[in-house]
């Protein structure tokens, strides 16, 4: 038996009307509105690991790896390993240092383009 990690390359939440129909947690989906400056909490099943020296980006996911192009560009500040029952979770907080709006691209693999 091995232990099973994710490494992420970015932070993919789910839209906000899963919160409102009651299916996900606030902390597992995209804020509205998404504001340049401001820190938000977010929460991933599984055990994640995720880059912490540089920005990287926010995506919306719909599950099974369907992500929308990035919404914002990112700072992770703290990522954190926890055990609620039998299920491994990812807990921390981001803080939103761009958000886009003109549906360009915004990042070569991991780099952000300027």
């Amino acid at each position: 038996m091995g232990i099973v990690v994710e490494f992420n390359p970015d932070l993919a939440l789910r839209n906000v009307a899963e919160f409102s129909a009651g299916r996900r947690r606030i902390e597992e989906c995209i804020p509205e509105p998404l504001e340049v400056g401001k820190e938000y909490p977010f929460l991933k099943k599984g055990q994640r690991n995720y880059w912490l020296f540089g920005e990287l980006p926010l995506l919306e996911t719909k599950g099974d790896q369907h992500l929308s192009r990035p919404l914002a560009s990112i700072i992770i500040l703290e990522a954190v390993h926890f055990r609620e029952g039998d299920s491994v979770y990812t807990k921390g907080r981001y803080r939103v240092v761009e958000v886009f709006k003109d549906g360009k691209s915004h990042f070569d693999g991991f780099a952000k383009i300027n």
